[in-house]
Order: structure tokens, then sequence, then C-alpha cells
């Protein structure tokens, strides 16, 4: 029966209703009972009856009239506490008419009796109305209380004790998934304190909350603020490594609209918050006045990076989005979220693939892009060290006809998506993007030479990892944790440079913004991490013990793969810009028509699927492709 009760589960209107008159009414008989005890002059046979049958009709009119039966019980405030009183002063208006009434008819002895009796009618009735609600909530609590403990809802400490952990206790008081049972605040233990009748308990280091999780049965800390978990985050990753405890992130309480939509989108807390740097901020209104009004096309509108960029160009007022990818079902999903978030937006989702030029003319020729950010490609290292032609096809003859159609339909700039792995590149997903920065680069060269007629301006952005794109690590850390592991892991020494999808996107229209001219613009993505370690963390913040609870599994180096990338952004390698976290890469150029002649080859080699020819092109193109654990390492260019 106690499974049944859910947090959404309500006394219907009509009980409440009911309820209320009956507790009205025993107040009403009360006050009689405690007048004739004090000595008042009355009559009790002959005016039980009609003060009584006054009491009803009034407590059914007032009630009913003010709707106080609508309040749900369990969230009264003192906004309904003050309805309450008014309804019940409702009740003693018509009571009074009734006690008028009753003293022409001699029932009561004088006016002066008839005011104490209304008067103690108004607090009785109050006072019992009050005592019912505040039992009927103890009651509630009690059987919800009962279901967390029997399903398993998880005890927590709200961390800090302003406004905001207060309002999250408020939202969170009857979740059925989240029972609090106190606040946690750095600090001392000093003077039992409560908040919202829930102990404030202060800890001085990591082992006090550990004692705290075996004494109250504690599941998870349950951070109201954001700034508070980075600010703890050294202390927290030592208190995951020794306890099962977890640890939750509450949305910014503007984003909720209830205490139920607050329970499923509190969190577990992600890696990301963990990175141990600040998230990079560009200020928008820059590239917001580069972009207003202007008509933009994206490439791989539906991956992750593609889709990102359409979301925040979405709110920088371009006149018309174009959404240009070849996979049917995440175009439609992306779609149907922007019907649904920005109906606003001039959009257009267009079913197309880079490799067909007759295509691309078709969309260049009907909707005259302005600005093209090209994120399509394959990105995959193991897959396309497996299907090099395919690689290519896409990363190569791809962007090579995305850039041709802005030169000849004139538009302004194009922005190529590029990646760390082109820099020194070991495998064919890292070179072909190499490939296509030469080719992107030598075309926006001859352009502003006068060697090719056209206006574009051609800029290229490399970043490293982002973190939680479809298929890379961190989405399959958490499928896997959620199996109960293993969690694979290619070598314990390999290390990866991270940034977040909103973050890279950022930075790339920032990127876009401040090119004057044909470059290659490198990110500073702070400190790498070592994968092994980020697999330890996932395990620790999701409350369980690496090699204990869930083993790591080492797999090995997988064809073409790294165990270090790329440092990007160095003295040595970059040339500063305005923006601090963004640089100008030092690379060597490439004479167009060369660059032009190779490409075609490529293209040429692939559609034939002559992967030994194609692939010695590519090393001779880029003779700083060294192949790693790969088939491709025989081809080497000494």
């Amino acid at each position: 029966m106690l499974n049944k009760i859910r947090s959404n589960d309500y006394l219907k209107a009509s009980i409440v209703l009911t309820i209320d008159v009956i507790t009205s009414l025993v107040a009403s008989g009360l006050v009689l009972i405690l007048c004739t005890l004090l000595g008042a002059t009355l009559s009790p046979l002959l005016i039980i009856f009609p003060w009584l049958v006054g009491a009803f009709i009034a407590s059914i009119i007032a009630f009913y009239a003010t709707r106080i039966y609508r309040s749900i019980i369990r969230y009264s405030t003192l906004h309904e506490f003050v309805q309450m009183c008014f309804a019940v002063a409702c009740k003693e208006l018509i009571m009074s008419i009734v006690a008028g009434w009753m003293i022409a008819a001699r029932y009561i002895s004088s006016p002066a009796l008839a005011v104490v009796l209304i008067a103690l009618d108004f607090f009785i009735t109050v006072a019992a109305m009050l005592l019912i609600r505040v039992l009927m909530l103890m009651v509630y609590r009690f059987l919800i209380g009962k279901v967390n403990k029997d399903i398993g809802g998880n005890r927590v400490l709200i961390y800090g004790t302003d406004e905001k952990a207060a309002s999250t206790f408020t939202r969170l008081r009857h979740s059925p998934h989240y029972q609090v049972v106190g606040f946690l605040a750095p600090g001392k233990p000093s003077d039992n304190k409560l908040l919202l009748g829930l102990p404030v308990l202060h800890f001085h280091d990591p082992e006090e909350i550990i004692r705290m999780k075996e004494k109250m049965g504690l599941s998870g800390l349950l951070f109201a603020h954001h700034a508070d978990l980075q600010h703890e985050k050294d202390r927290l990753l030592t208190l995951s490594q020794k306890t099962a405890l977890k640890v939750f992130v509450a949305p910014e309480i503007d984003e909720v609209t209830n205490s139920s939509q607050l329970s499923r989108t509190i969190r577990k807390i992600k890696i990301e918050d963990l990175l141990g740097r600040p998230e990079i901020k560009i200020p928008m209104e820059e590239v917001k006045r580069g972009l207003a009004g202007k008509v933009v096309m994206v490439t791989g509108a539906a991956g992750s990076i593609g889709s990102e960029l359409c979301r925040q160009l979405a709110g920088l007022g371009v006149s018309r989005l174009i959404m240009l990818d070849n996979a049917e079902t995440p175009l439609h999903n992306v779609r149907l979220e922007f019907e649904d978030k920005y109906p606003w937006l001039n959009f257009v989702p267009v079913i197309g693939d880079v490799r067909s030029r007759q295509r691309l003319d078709y969309i260049f020729r009907h909707y005259h892009p302005q600005v093209v950010f090209h994120a399509a490609a394959y990105k995959h290292v193991p897959l396309m060290e497996e299907n090099p032609c395919e690689a290519v096809l896409v990363n190569v003859d791809g962007s090579r006809n995305v850039a041709d159609k802005c030169v000849e339909y004139d538009v302004e700039k194009m922005v190529m998506v590029s990646t760390d792995k082109a820099v020194n590149p070991t495998n064919i997903m890292g070179c072909t993007k190499r490939l296509a920065e030469i080719y992107v680069q030598s075309l926006g060269l001859a352009l502003e030479k006068g060697l090719v007629k056209g206006k574009t301006t051609f800029v290229t952005t490399r970043f490293g990892n982002v973190l939680g794109s479809n298929g890379s690590v961190i989405p399959r850390f958490t499928e896997q944790i959620e199996r109960g592991g293993p969690v694979t892991v290619t070598d314990p020494e390999i290390r990866r440079f991270f940034m977040t999808i909103p973050e890279a996107c950022r930075l790339v229209m920032d990127a876009a913004t401040i090119a004057t001219g044909t470059h290659i613009y490198v990110f500073d993505m702070g400190t790498s991490i070592k994968i092994a370690d980020l697999a330890k963390r996932m395990i620790h913040l999701a409350g369980y013990r690496p090699d204990i609870d869930i083993n790591i599994e080492y797999t090995g180096l997988r064809p073409g793969e790294k165990l270090y990338e790329e440092v990007l952004a160095t003295k040595e390698n970059t040339l500063p810009t305005s923006h601090k976290r963004i640089f100008v890469a030092k690379v060597r150029e490439y004479e167009y028509e060369t660059a032009r002649k190779t490409m075609l080859r490529l293209k040429e080699l692939s559609e034939a699927v002559d992967v030994q020819e194609m692939v010695i092109t590519m090393k001779r193109t880029v003779p700083e492709f060294k192949s790693k654990h790969s088939v491709f390492e025989k081809y080497d260019v000494d």
C-alpha cells in the first residue's frame, strides 16, 4: 500500500472540503460547550440546533466561495493560512446573521453574548482547521518517509545555508527521491542551529563528513550552487575516494517550475564540473554584431558541434539558419527541438551530403548563405583507420566542395572546424583534417593574392576533445558504469585535452568574428587529463570504488591512437590574438594549384578504393603524418 503513494498524489478537493466543514461544525459545537462551562446564560437544548445548522450552512458557503479546499495542504505557506482565516471570517459574517435571528427569537439573551460566541467561533474554528492540516501533513510525511525507506530514496545534506539552499529544501520537502536530513556548511562545529527545522552541520575536513555519513545513513550531498561545487572540488574528490557518498547538483531554481520537476532535473555531479579550470567565457556582443541579420549555414548541423552551433546562433539574431546534414533521423530530432525552443527562428533543415557538388550547388544558389560554419566530418579515429577512403571523401573532398562553393557564390566567410589530431597526425582521420586545412588555407591565400577571383575569408579552428560529444569517452564511461562495469581505457598513461561543447562553439564563433584574413586558429585547452584518472573520478562520483565495485580494464592503444595529444597553443608555434584563449597557428603554407591537384588525385584514388596509393599520397603531402599502431606504418615517408 505504501509503495502506491506518490509525491504527486493529492487528496481530492471534495474530501478536503468535507473535512473542513466537519472540523468547522465541531468547532462551533465546542464554542457552545465552552460558553456553558464559563457560566453564560444559554438554553443549550434550544440553541444547539439552529446554531449548528447555521454553522453547517455558513461553512459550506464560505469555504466553497473562497476555494480554500483547492490548496495543496503539503505546500501550505503563510498565504494559505491568511486565506483560511479569511474563509472563516466569511463564515462568521454569515453566523452573525444567524446570531441576530437567535437574539430576536430570544435563544440568545443579549447582543454582547452573541459577539462573544462569534469571536470564540472564529478563533476555535481557525485553530481546529490548522490543527487538522498539521496532523494531515505529519501523516503524509510519515508515509512518504516509509516509501523513501522502502524504495531507497537518497538521504542527502544540502550544502549551504543561504536562500537558495533553503529554497531547494522547500522544493524537495515532499520528493520521494531525495530526503533532506540537514544542511552542511564549512567551518568549525558551533552551537546547534536549525534551518527550516533541520540541523545545520559544520565540517572542517572530509573525515567529519564521513562520520556524518555513517551516523545519519547519508546517500549523498546536494549542492544548490554550482560555484560551491567548484570551490569544494578538491575536498570532494578526496571524499569520494574514501566513501561511496554521492554528489548531486541542483539546477538553477528559475529553470524549473515545480518541485517534481526539480527532483527530475537534479543530477549527479558530472566530470566536467571538476575539470580544474573555470568555464571559458566569451563576450558575445561582438559575435552578435558580426552575425546578426545574416544568412548562416551550418554543415553537420545534426552532430554534437553542429547542433550546438545552431543553438547558439539561434540567439544571435541571424536572419536565416540553414541546417545541412545527411543523417535524416538526427536532423529530424534537431528540427523538432528548434520548433519547440526557437519558434521565432527562421531555420531550414536540409538533407544533403557535402560529397555531392550538385546538391551543394543547389543549396548555395537557392539560399545564398553569407557565413558558413563547416562542421561536417567523420571523426572517429579507429573507424576511419578501417575506412580510409570514406574519410578522404568526406573530410577532404567534402571540405573542398564546400570551400569552392563559398568562393563561387561570394560567401563572406567560411569557418572550418578542425581538430588537434591534425597536428603531426598519427592516423587517417587526423591527416584528412590536415589535408582539408591545407586546401582551405591555400585557397584563402590565393584569394588574398589575387590568384583566384572571389571575396571569401577562410578561417580554420582547431581544438581538442569535446566533452559529451556523440561517441566520446564521457558518455561511454557513463554507460559502462551504469551497467556495472568494466570501464575500458586503452592505456594507463593516455592523456587528452578537454573542452565542453558550448565552450568549443563559442570559441569557434569568436574566432570567426576576430578573423581578418586566412588563418588557422588554435585554442588554449588548459591542462591535459589522464584518461585513467578521468575513469576513476567518474566511478568515485557515481558512488562506487574503482577496481573494487567497478573494474577498470586496459585494452591497449587502438590503431592510429596517440598517448599524448599535441599542445595546440605555445609561444613557439602560435601568435597571440585579441582573445587570450585564441591563437594563430604558425603552419607551412602550400601553393594553391598544387594543393588543388593533390586533392583531386586523392578523390580519384579514394573513389577507386586504391587504399595503398591513396595513403602514400597522403603521407607525401603531409610528411609529418607518421602512423601509430596501424597497418599503414609501412608507408611512412622517411
